[in-house]
């Protein structure tokens, strides 16, 4: 093999090896976030479409936490800081968020649960989580979680003495969603 082609074969070898990495660099976050849901890792939650029959009549206290991201113009809390439920039983509970900008602004939340050990017993059966929330300037609305926890948290002997589990929920800005909401809104504005 010539000098050129042994240099050309790097040169394709080495342009392959870079798209798969790119490849597998988009697909990271999702592979991440599919892992953590299966597995409950980091205090995942399972996602479930109907509550698993079963509920004991032994209850666990939920607290619930929010925070949002510096560059967020809302106030985020939860309706009920803690509510006690039995384990297997369909719980709602609800978050409030407010817009204090002057502008619509659209935001984005993420979660997880503590104990991390909870996260695979923890289901939520609808949520408000990775949907673009768009509020208005002044607007206050109330966002729904509908979840329960498996009984089989009960027969575990890492989670079994579990009192108390903790849903979390950060909100962040969508700056570049929010910037198209700025635009359209302002060629819709009439000129003066």
């Amino acid at each position: 093999m010539t000098a050129k082609r042994q240099h050309l074969a790097t040169a394709y070898a080495l342009f392959g090896v870079i798209l798969v990495m790119v490849g597998l660099t988009a697909a990271s976050v999702p592979l991440y976030r599919l892992f953590c849901q299966v597995t409950g890792y980091g205090g995942t939650t399972q996602v479930a479409s109907e509550v698993v029959p079963g509920a004991v009549e032994q209850t666990i206290k939920v607290r619930f936490d929010a925070s949002i991201g510096d560059e967020l113009p809302w106030q985020f809390q939860p309706v009920q800081r803690e509510i006690e439920i039995p384990i297997g039983e369909e719980t709602l509970a609800f978050y409030r968020a407010a817009n204090t900008a002057d502008r619509a602004v659209v935001g984005s939340s993420t979660f997880n649960v503590t104990p991390h050990k909870a996260g695979p017993y923890f289901s939520k059966i609808e949520c408000f989580c990775f949907i673009e929330q768009v509020l208005q300037p002044g607007e206050t609305v109330d966002m729904p979680v509908s979840f329960f926890v498996d009984p089989a948290i009960l027969d575990d002997p890492n989670t079994r003495d579990l009192k108390t589990i903790t849903l979390s929920y950060t909100f962040f800005m969508l700056e570049d969603e929010t910037e198209k909401l700025v635009d359209a809104s302002s060629k819709e504005q009439p000129a003066s």
